[in-house]
């Protein structure tokens, strides 16, 4: 059905004309319980509903997602051939990059003060949130580099040897992102 692009979801009920509004009743759900408005829903479609963006399956989702990451790194790392030099350094759980870049691994790479130069083209093609749209107005090179200072991504691999860091990531907009030292 979803590759038909006739899933039951809002969006198509209302294009067929069965049901008014095509805004995301899992949202509006969910909204409802905190008591918040249910002005300005998302439109329910396949892509929304299986996403962390719906506020009635975020939970679920993210699970899911995490759930899959910890055996995809779990089986890289298993995998790992003895004489590699590739350390994965978040196995237990994820940690901000502002963490991770106080280890002393890390800050022999790449200085604290270097990275966000070398993130900030990585930064700049995640498109900013309309939430978020005032703060970017304000100061875009702040704004990014606090991004991301802030990003907690899935998985991070750090090869000394080579002087690389790998940030791990699995989305659907990049599956992996590569740091190297100067």
């Amino acid at each position: 059905m979803a590759v038909a692009g006739n899933t039951p979801t809002a969006s198509f009920l209302t294009k067929i004309g069965k049901m008014q509004s095509a805004g995301c009743r899992l949202c509006r759900i969910a909204r409802e319980a905190r008591g918040e408005s249910t002005d300005g829903l998302a439109a329910e479609t396949h892509g929304h509903i299986n996403s962390a963006g719906c506020n009635g399956m975020a939970t679920t989702v993210t699970a899911v997602h995490h759930s899959i990451w910890r055996h995809l790194y779990d089986s890289m790392h298993v995998a790992q051939k003895p004489k590699s030099k590739l350390k994965f350094v978040t196995l237990d759980n994820e940690s901000k990059m502002s963490t991770l870049w106080r280890r002393e691994e890390f800050l022999r790479i790449c200085s604290k003060e270097e990275l966000p130069g070398k993130a900030q083209d990585i930064e700049v093609t995640i498109p900013v949130k309309k939430s978020l749209e005032a703060k970017y107005n304000l100061d875009p090179g702040s704004f990014f580099e606090n991004c991301f200072w802030g990003r907690r991504p899935d998985g991070v691999a750090i090869n000394e040897a080579l002087q690389i860091v790998d940030i791990l990531e699995l989305n659907g907009r990049q599956t992996g992102t590569r740091t190297r030292g100067s």
